[in-house]
């Protein structure tokens, strides 16, 4: 394993740093999202079945998912700043065919290099801020990286509707490879001059360097705690336009606005993270961020107006950020010099969560109804806040385990 780069205390220093690599999240959140809104036009366009055409999500979103246990290791080995560059070239060029494909075949194609290199980018920058930012300045920085990631979010899903309408889905995929291109320049140019990193890089290594990580203790609470997340939160959200539509208070046009203030949500959280460390501190934050996620699910739970479940999602996207950029911020500072490998691994607990989450929600929503499946994810949130706030309270053993 090779050794982090020290923490910068320069202001400068570090706002340059997340400048950086916020271009590069957003980036990333923008090439993830886009795609959804274009299903019915590229369908058309290339005269081709609805519904092969829908699962161009699942072909970005599965390599996006397994890519992470690859990446890690190779982000320790030759260096985070160098892995960022490449796969942002990657992910550059792969936008570019994708606008170019001549059919739903080689579409497929390049979207699955362009999830394989996306999926490392947020990664790769919650392990470089953990390089380069102290500890006590970490969770506030890494908030901040949050909000260019949500922001690509809302931007992509809602952008490519707009564009689309004008341009094609061709030109959005032109849009997208322009912005694309720019963070590329910033990270080529902001990064320039970091050597590899000089690590062993094979399989063998790789192997180690996991089984060092699984084996600390509250590594493993922290992949149980984001793979709970994943179940709990996103469960939920394909089912949004169905509930509305089943209870007649609304359609798609609603639920993707409920959708959209969770994303929100999210960005106020980032926006007052520092205000809320200092008032609440970490541990005692958590436990209220349950209680607090559990209430926007159960103003979900009865049959109300559809700017009810808007508040509600909003709610719960402040409630699950305030989680989730604790548990990321932690996992940042388990295995300094394994870092790249560490947060990989709990990205992926995190995807495998986001993967089950919607087989489960729709299994206790048919065979129990609406109210029992949400008000399970709400109660599941609180008992996953109380116990995240118990368990990290606790001091770490010597080890580590």
């Amino acid at each position: 394993m090779t050794s982090p780069a020290a923490a910068s205390t320069d202001p400068a220093e570090v706002r340059r740093t997340i400048l950086i690599l916020s271009v590069c999240g957003f980036a990333s959140a923008l090439s993830t999202r886009f795609v959804d809104p274009m299903i019915t036009v590229i369908a058309r366009d290339l005269e081709a079945d609805p519904l092969r055409v829908a699962l161009l999500s699942t072909a970005y979103a599965l390599p996006y998912a397994l890519i992470q246990l690859v990446l890690g290791p190779i982000g320790d080995a030759l260096g985070k700043e160098l892995v960022t560059k490449i796969i942002m070239v990657v992910l550059t060029v792969t936008t570019l065919a994708c606008a170019a494909a001549p059919d739903l075949t080689t579409l497929f194609v390049f979207r699955v290099l362009s999830g394989m290199a996306a999926g490392g980018i947020i990664p790769m920058g919650l392990a470089t801020i953990g390089d380069r930012v102290r500890m006590v300045d970490r969770q506030v920085a890494i908030g901040r990286f949050l909000t260019a990631v949500l922001t690509g979010q809302l931007l992509g899903g809602i952008g490519a509707g707009l564009v689309a309408d004008g341009f094609g889905w061709r030109g959005v995929f032109l849009f997208a490879t322009l912005l694309t291109a720019a963070s590329t320049v910033a990270v080529l140019i902001g990064f320039r001059g970091y050597r590899s990193a000089g690590g062993e890089l094979s399989f063998a290594s790789a192997g180690r360097r996991y089984r060092s990580i699984i084996a600390i203790g509250r590594v493993r609470w922290l992949v149980l705690f984001v793979f709970a997340e994943g179940i709990l939160v996103y469960g939920v959200h394909p089912y949004i336009a169905a509930m509305l539509e089943a209870s007649g208070t609304g359609g798609p046009t609603e639920a993707g606005i409920a959708i959209a203030a969770f994303a929100v949500g999210g960005i106020l959280y980032t926006l007052v993270v520092r205000w809320l460390l200092n008032t609440l501190g970490l541990f005692r934050m958590l436990r209220v961020a349950g209680f607090i996620a559990g209430a926007g699910y159960l103003a979900l739970a009865p049959v109300l107006p559809a700017w009810v479940a808007a508040i509600g999602l909003f709610v719960v996207g402040i409630g699950f950020y305030m989680l989730h950029n604790s548990f990321q911020t932690q996992i940042t500072e388990m295995v300094p010099t394994a870092r790249a490998s560490a947060v990989s691994l709990h990205a992926f607990g995190f995807f495998i969560g986001q993967a089950l989450g919607p087989v489960l929600f729709g299994l206790v929503l048919a065979s129990q109804g609406r109210a029992t499946a949400l008000i399970a994810c709400a109660c599941g949130l609180v008992v996953l806040g109380l116990t995240a706030g118990y368990v990290l309270s606790r001091p770490a053993s010597p080890a580590g385990r």
